[in-house]
């Protein structure tokens, strides 16, 4: 099996939804994005895939998030913008392109809590 990984950032500000604390309130990250792909075939270069395309995607779906107010965004008006649903909808954004190759993917809010999707 093979994995690769890539890593971006955006910046966009959230407030969660029924959530009894602080977070509650409006407040902002500097999020930092984890997107990992996995297969078993390499292609006839020997690649999985060109970490050129998976950034660049990484980045047209960031893009959407940056420097935004999560909560007004058509996806997250009815689903609560924690770094669990945003990993999720991060990871549906991924799939579109690679399909089944998206193994998971993993939203840091700080340096030292972090959120992962993946489906089994």
């Amino acid at each position: 099996m093979y994995r690769v990984r890539v890593i971006k950032s955006f910046s966009a500000a959230h407030n969660l939804r029924e959530y009894e604390g602080d977070c509650e309130n409006l407040h902002g990250h500097n999020w930092r994005v984890e997107a990992y792909l996995a297969g078993e075939e390499l292609d006839n270069i020997g690649m999985l895939v060109d970490f050129k395309v998976l950034k660049k995607r990484l980045k047209d779906v960031l893009d959407e998030l940056d420097h935004q107010y999560i909560n007004d965004l058509d996806y997250f008006k009815s689903v609560n913008p924690t770094s669990e649903n945003m990993c999720r909808y991060i990871y549906m954004k991924l799939k579109e392109t690679f399909g089944g190759m998206v193994e998971r993917v993993v939203v840091w809010e700080s340096d030292n809590s972090a959120a992962e999707y993946f489906e089994q």
